[in-house]
């Protein structure tokens, strides 16, 4: 799969991710004016079970359920500036 990865910034100068497939836009109920596109068109293994540069756990359950993966806000609140 390839897909499209969003950023925006959180505390303490971390970042956030949102990962939808490519060329698909943000769904409605995660549109933001803080998300910016970082990178297009990644390829994602089949079967991935996170995405470790963007700190997103389950990726392929998260899109089916919803449309779009996202940072853990557990992975945030651990990880040091």
């Amino acid at each position: 799969m390839r897909i499209d990865i969003y950023r925006r910034a959180e505390h303490a100068g971390h970042f956030s991710y949102m990962a939808v497939p490519e060329g698909k836009l943000i769904p409605e109920e995660a549109v933001n004016t803080d998300w910016e596109l970082t990178n297009r068109g990644v390829d994602v293994e089949d079967g991935a079970t996170q995405l470790e540069n963007f700190s997103i756990d389950a990726p392929f359950e998260q899109i089916q359920a919803k449309g779009y993966a996202i940072t853990s806000v557990k992975k945030l609140a651990n990880s040091s500036p």
